[in-house]
């Protein structure tokens, strides 16, 4: 397998409510939902990057399609990364993520490996690290 990956989906207790964190307060651009027509199909889309995708499905929706038992949400699953240029960026995004109704668990510090880095949970739990690293270039 040569890995691509090009959506990532997060399952959400409250699609309209997750919806309106990622839209409205983090300002990442959506069409809004989709697939309502459909049973199962409610989902809203975000460009991240070119080629990436940000997905939100309802966390039960997303068991029926893949024919798993509805489980305990996790926040220690995996952390989604955003690379930053600076350590004012990450105050500022880590900022606005709090004003948007993030739960900040780990407010912005100097790393022990000479970076920078806070994290917040987004309103279903899901865990970012916001992070600006010297050796690498975010953009």
């Amino acid at each position: 397998m040569k890995p691509y990956v090009s959506v990532i989906t997060l399952g959400a207790n409250d699609l309209e409510k997750s919806v309106q964190f990622y839209r409205d307060g983090l300002g990442l651009e959506t069409q809004g939902i989709v697939g309502k027509e459909f049973e199962h199909g409610a989902v809203a889309f975000f460009d991240l990057q070119p080629g990436l995708k940000l997905a939100l499905w309802s966390r039960n929706d997303l068991a029926h399609e893949a024919k798993v038992p509805l489980g305990n949400a996790s926040s220690t699953e995996f952390t989604l990364g955003h690379n930053v240029n600076s350590k004012t960026e990450v105050d500022n995004v880590m900022e606005q993520a709090q004003l948007a109704g993030a739960i900040i668990t780990d407010p912005p510090h100097d790393t022990f490996w000479g970076g920078y880095s806070g994290h917040f949970q987004d309103p279903d739990g899901h865990l970012w690290e916001i992070v600006w690293n010297p050796a690498w270039n975010s953009n």
